[in-house]
């Protein structure tokens, strides 16, 4: 069943950003944490225009590929909704297993919804390209910055959590069509 294999990817992927989640927390701790949202999404933003860049020049100077952007939007992503979640006041230095805890709750909340668009959607984003999701990812993170600008404020959209949920989701989907690129290569 299609259901299964893409729940089946999708954990697989997701767990491929968990480790890499998990080993610079052992690296750096939670230094993430002194970021303001503003900043998470700027770097969101440099990771998804190099994205962009390398597959518009088909080429690129540094070694790390396009992977480990989308790796690195993933885990952006849920270190902004794990911001958005803590109190300023909080403590900076969160153990590894409490980085791991918060980064288990958002990714699980994130799965579920992706699974209750998925059957809305009827698997659509299996026929989309890799760059249309750089291209929405960028267009969530415009969004994203407007509505910093207006103090996080919306009239009818969704807030800033829910764009950095897509931007998880759409990630994943574009490691997990590369992953079938390479496989059918």
């Amino acid at each position: 069943m299609q259901l299964e294999k893409t729940i089946s990817q999708y954990e697989s992927e997701l767990r491929k950003c968990r480790d890499v989640f998990q080993k610079k927390t052992k690296d750096y701790g939670t230094s993430w944490r002194v970021l303001r949202p503003s900043s998470l999404t700027d770097q969101l933003f440099i990771k998804a225009q190099r994205i962009r860049t390398i597959e518009e020049n088909k080429a690129q100077k540094v070694e790390e590929g396009v992977e480990s952007e989308f790796i690195g939007l993933v885990n952006y992503a849920i270190i902004g909704l794990i911001q958005l979640k803590m109190n300023d006041n909080t403590n900076l230095d969160l153990s590894e297993h409490e980085a791991l805890t918060h980064f288990d709750a958002e990714s699980k909340a994130i799965q579920e919804l992706m699974l209750a668009k998925n059957h809305d959607y009827g698997e659509a984003w299996r026929d989309m390209r890799v760059s249309s999701f750089t291209d929405l990812i960028l267009m969530k993170l415009l969004r994203i910055r407007q509505i910093e600008d207006n103090q996080g404020k919306t009239i009818i959209s969704e807030g800033i959590d829910a764009g950095y949920q897509d931007i998880v989701n759409y990630s994943l989907f574009a490691l997990i069509q590369l992953t079938e690129q390479k496989t059918t290569a």
